[in-house]
């Protein structure tokens, strides 16, 4: 089934960057059945799709789901979204499943047979020397694999450092990865123990090739103070499904999280909360 962009009409909202775009990124993260939104089955992939295909960029399929689920449901899937105009991806998660226990073959394998055209590459609970982390995304994209690279730990120790960051992001351009995702743990860690870094984040010449993973758990309010900090176009990851109209609408300020801004003018606080 494949969904055509429709046709803008003379009455309708303000414009915003279009697909395939590199600012403005929307990447759901697809946990299959859930009370986060209904995926990982066809009939609730086609539903959001019908609905939000055009605000979707990529869609995350989560952690070990590609190995728990059965294989024909998550190609069918893949089909979905790859229909649609969307980018389905396998998690970092597995991909560290298989470097931890010597089996990036049989990954690729697994990717080739469910259909799936990509994978993140992440060092959530694994570390890779340089030379490790551009030898692996070679042989991904050998084998014609779009790779995905996430930066930063599920347990950080310390805040990340913004410079290094950068070096990350100008290294695995030089592979034509032109965004890379910055894990959600880092983010909460560099806002509460250095603002100013965060302040520093969005100045960086490279700053609109870093995607920023939200907590879903903190729905709105995180997604909005992200779009405040980081402005409109930011990008993010981490969407749920059932979060993607109301973050899309939240970019082109709709909803009483931003003040409905579209006709205030004011997102600077929710609606209500002057009173």
């Amino acid at each position: 089934m494949t969904f055509e962009p429709q046709p803008r009409p003379e009455f309708a909202l303000p414009p915003r960057s279009a697909k395939p775009r590199r600012r403005g990124i929307t990447s759901m993260i697809d946990f299959g059945p859930d009370s986060l939104g209904w995926t990982g089955g066809e009939d609730g992939i086609r539903n959001i799709l019908e609905v939000a295909a055009d605000y979707i960029d990529y869609a995350k399929i989560y952690a070990m789901n590609a190995l728990l689920m059965p294989e024909a449901v998550v190609k069918r899937a893949a089909r979905l979204y790859r229909d649609a105009g969307v980018t389905p991806f396998a998690g970092g998660i597995l991909f560290e499943y298989a470097w931890q226990r010597g089996q990036i073959e049989a990954l690729v394998g697994l990717l080739g047979r469910l259909d799936l055209p990509g994978l993140e590459i992440s060092e959530n609970y694994v570390t890779l020397t340089s030379d490790e982390r551009h030898s692996l995304i070679e042989r991904f994209q050998k084998s014609r694999l779009s790779v995905v690279y996430e930066f930063g730990r599920k347990n950080p120790e310390q805040p990340m450092s913004v410079s290094y960051l950068g070096e990350i992001v100008n290294a695995v351009a030089q592979h034509g990865i032109h965004h890379v995702t910055v894990e959600q743990c880092e983010m909460d860690l560099l806002a509460r123990d250095s603002p100013d870094a965060l302040a520093a984040l969005a100045v960086q010449p490279w700053f609109e090739r870093v995607v920023i993973e939200a907590d879903p758990y903190r729905f709105p309010e995180q997604h909005v103070r992200l779009l405040r900090d980081f402005g409109s176009e930011a990008n993010l990851a981490n969407i749920t499904p059932g979060q993607i109209l109301r973050l899309e609408g939240f970019r082109r300020g709709i909803g009483r999280a931003v003040n409905y801004s579209l006709l205030s003018g004011n997102a600077s606080h929710p609606a209500g909360s002057a009173m």
